[in-house]
């Protein structure tokens, strides 16, 4: 079965060439041309990653991306023209999983889709990593702490999997983004402590991710 995109844009020119080439490259594609008619196409279609642009109308991207995250951990990419450190930050801490900067090429999309689906695939890893009473669990793609489940999206997910398989071990913030595959990030080290805040929040009250100033994190029970 082809995965499945979800394709969010209101400009009719980026929709199709992105489609296209997706198409080509084998997924099945579904557009939507504003924000209120991608939060439909999310929950109607279950896509298995969602691609959405920043301004929109109706509803913009950040709102549809807090919606869509409200009940789904489905892997988001943003399109976004802004290129300010802070604008992007804003879109890592309301969930989404990486983002391209327009303009873009389509082929770039085309790589980006790919990497975070090889994440949310997990082919490369132990499927079960066990640290005391967290569970990380690659075949359900989960976490559990105390049997409590803990719902991560893809890049949390692989964060968390590198974090625990060295427990103790302090890992820098390029290590994390490389474990992750988060190609958007690769000069944009910093990207990292948003994925880290909102990984803590999902595991309150377990304090289990330590900051190491200067250096990096490392996960601790």
């Amino acid at each position: 079965m082809p995965k499945k995109i979800l394709l969010v844009d209101d400009e009719p020119e980026i929709l199709e060439i992105s489609r296209d080439y997706l198409k080509a490259s084998a997924f099945d594609v579904v557009t939507a041309s504003d924000g209120v008619q991608g939060l439909a196409a999310a929950r109607r279609e279950k896509p298995d990653l969602i691609v959405l642009d920043w301004m929109m109308p109706e509803m913009d991207g950040l709102d549809l991306c807090r919606e869509i995250r409200r009940e789904s951990n489905v892997p988001i990419i943003m399109l976004t023209a802004r290129v300010e450190e802070t604008d992007k930050l804003i879109g890592l801490e309301i969930g989404a999983d990486d983002y391209i900067t327009k303009p873009f090429s389509p082929r770039e999309l085309v790589a980006r889709v790919k990497v975070v689906l090889r994440r949310v695939s997990g082919d490369s890893a132990a499927d079960v990593i066990r640290v005391d009473n967290v569970l990380l669990d690659r075949a359900h793609y989960e976490v559990q702490i105390k049997k409590r489940t803990v719902q991560l999206t893809p890049t949390e997910f692989e964060i968390m999997a590198t974090l625990m398989s060295q427990p103790g071990r302090i890992f820098s913030r390029m290590q994390l983004l490389n474990s992750a595959h988060g190609v958007a990030f690769e000069s944009y080290e910093r990207a990292i402590d948003s994925h880290i805040r909102n990984l803590r929040r999902k595991l309150e009250p377990d304090e289990l991710i330590v900051t190491v100033h200067g250096v990096g994190y490392k996960f601790e029970v």
